[in-house]
């Protein structure tokens, strides 16, 4: 039994008055730390914080440091950067989920379409406190509006040519989800990865129908290109001939005035004496035509005549010449008397040619005044 000794309480009492100072500066010195870091809290540049004061909540976007009231105050942060939710595959090795993936288009075709939807936070107390989870909200929208859009259109559409009508339509029908589901999220892109058919087969059907377009879009180039090089081509060609044209129409005009000028003339000379005029214009007719002619058909008389005028020029005159210098040759020969009539019977047959000829061409002269006349 311990024996109770007087003298040990003011001991006491001054062991005890020390443990107790100890045991409140300890207390601040912990206290006093955690106070301080939990009233500071930093923000950064890409980041927004949700301040909540006693169940009231707004959005702190400043980045820096800022203070709050310790255990009164709760602080949120949200990334407000774009971010991206894949859709149909899995982004760490790219692998199809078919799940996701796998779709049926309009003309009853399985496809598998990969999406990649980006996104960002515009309004962080609602997408800290409008829902338990927006991202799986987001994603279950997104499978959604997909998939109807998706079974709007052919496989032919999803494979090649629609994939840019098919991507505005998704976002615009997701966006339109997601403000009436008030999350605090929006869509910024909706984006197609990869589009397929679901057997190795069909893909390369699908590959080879992409092939004959990519083909048919070099055909037309092509074709456009040659058309654009033959075509100034043509232009040029098509502008010198109506120069030419114009040209000639210009000449011709020119020369029909010509022509009007002339005869305007000589019948301003003609009415003033016609006799004169139309005899002269008789004989210079005459000697463009007599030149070439070959038989003079003359018919004053009862009867036609036909008169050869070969027999007295050209050839037959040239004969005859030759003839009649024969028999002159011939008269100098002793006891030819034979070719000495021969050679007068030449030279008269000349003279009778030639006084022949004088009046056909008297009875030619005449005939054709009258016929003028």
């Amino acid at each position: 039994m311990e024996t109770f000794d007087p003298s040990k309480k003011p001991k006491l009492n001054k062991i005890t008055g020390l443990l107790k100072k100890s045991g409140v500066i300890a207390v601040l010195v912990i206290a006093i730390p955690v106070i301080g870091i939990g009233s500071v809290y930093n923000i950064q540049e890409q980041e927004q914080a949700v301040l909540t004061t006693l169940g009231s909540a707004k959005t702190v976007a400043e980045p820096g440091l800022h203070f709050k009231i310790p255990f009164i105050q709760r602080v949120q942060k949200v990334n407000t950067t774009i971010q991206g939710v894949a859709i149909g595959y899995d982004p760490s090795d790219n692998q199809s989920e078919e799940a996701d993936s796998l779709m049926i288009t309009s003309d009853y075709n399985f496809v598998n379409v990969d999406f990649f939807v980006e996104y960002k936070l515009v309004d962080p107390v609602k997408a800290v406190y409008a829902s338990q989870d927006p991202f799986a909200i987001l994603q279950n929208i997104s499978r959604s509006c997909i998939r109807t859009v998706i079974g709007s259109y052919d496989v032919d559409s999803v494979l090649t040519t629609g994939k840019n009508e098919i991507q505005s339509r998704v976002k615009e029908m997701v966006m339109n989800k997601l403000e009436q589901h008030d999350v605090g999220l929006s869509v910024v892109n909706v984006t197609i990865q990869d589009s397929e058919p679901p057997t190795a087969e069909v893909m390369e059907a699908f590959k080879a129908v992409e092939t004959a377009k990519q083909g048919k879009e070099t055909a037309l180039n092509n074709a456009n290109k040659y058309r654009n090089e033959k075509l100034p081509e043509a232009t040029a060609q098509t502008d010198k001939i109506l120069q030419e044209a114009e040209s000639s129409k210009v000449q011709r005009v020119n020369e029909a005035n010509a022509e009007v000028a002339k005869f305007n003339a000589m019948y301003e000379e003609y009415s003033k004496n016609p006799e004169v005029t139309r005899k002269r214009m008789f004989y210079e007719a005459m000697e463009d035509v007599l030149p070439g002619m070959k038989v003079i058909i003359d018919g004053t008389g009862k009867t036609d005549t036909i008169l050869p005028l070969d027999s007295f020029t050209g050839a037959a005159g040239a004969a005859a010449s030759q003839e009649a210098g024969n028999n002159e040759a011939g008269q100098n020969s002793p006891g030819n008397s034979a070719g000495e009539r021969t050679g007068n019977d030449g030279k008269s047959g000349m003279k009778q040619g030639e006084s022949g000829t004088q009046s056909t061409g008297s009875q030619t002269d005449h005939g054709a005044e009258e016929a003028a006349e």
